[in-house]
């Protein structure tokens, strides 16, 4: 079986890098500094014109001509709220969805994956409850077996060259999901040091972007392992 590449984006630019290194879907958000938003209309219809690989829209709900939508919605108490979840599935409308890392946030995971598979949901994304995937292996692994055919168990949060091999031998998944993010310098050739547009912390004039080379090197593994 071959493993699939997902890359979170939040630009029209990384879109076209994460192409280049070999993304077989994307997630497509706004402003991914803030866990990921919802795309603007106008941003999804660039996309899908650009898109060569299909496209998952982070989404409360609106669609425009993507593949699919990434959901999420807990109650305060920590579980699924399943009657936002079953509007927005109804929503999407044959739509292919995504039960996005909210449910590592859910106090009864295992009661989440029934819910999740209940909605007829694609697959969920997760680090298994941890800080990364990595250091989430044990339950992400868990959790394919949990599920099996019914459910794909996708593995995001820290995911990089580094460690995918090990983290698709450990964990038995065929999904992972990482941004690949880099900076590029911007065009502006007058550099202040004192006024900033914004966080103090954050540089005004680098760039977030998806490194082509980062996801080619993720996807070059991945289809070692496929072989």
């Amino acid at each position: 079986m071959s493993i699939q590449l997902e890359v979170c984006i939040d630009n029209i630019e990384s879109l076209h890098y994460a192409q280049q290194g070999g993304a077989t879907r994307i997630e497509l958000c706004s402003s991914l500094t803030l866990g990921g938003l919802t795309p603007s209309s106008g941003f999804m219809a660039l996309a899908a014109k650009h898109a060569k690989v299909p496209v998952y829209a982070m989404i409360r709900p609106r669609q425009r001509g993507l593949q699919g939508i990434v959901i999420g919605a807990l109650t305060k108490y920590g579980h699924i709220d399943k009657d936002i979840v079953a509007s927005l599935v109804k929503e999407a409308n044959g739509l292919g969805v995504t039960f996005h890392r909210a449910i590592d946030q859910c106090i009864e995971p295992f009661a989440a994956l029934d819910t999740v598979m209940h909605y007829d949901c694609e697959r969920v994304l997760t680090s298994g409850l941890a800080s990364n995937a990595p250091a989430g292996s044990q339950m992400i692994k868990e959790m394919v077996n949990y599920c099996g055919n019914k459910l794909s168990i996708m593995a995001g949060a820290g995911v990089n060259p580094d460690n995918v091999r090990e983290l698709i031998t450990t964990t038995g998944i065929h999904e992972v999901h990482l941004s690949g993010k880099t900076t590029r310098p911007s065009a502006m050739t007058n550099i202040s040091a004192s006024a900033h547009m914004g966080n103090a912390a954050i540089d005004d004039f680098q760039i977030p972007v998806t490194s082509a080379e980062t996801i080619k090197t993720v996807a070059q593994q991945l289809n070692q392992l496929s072989q």
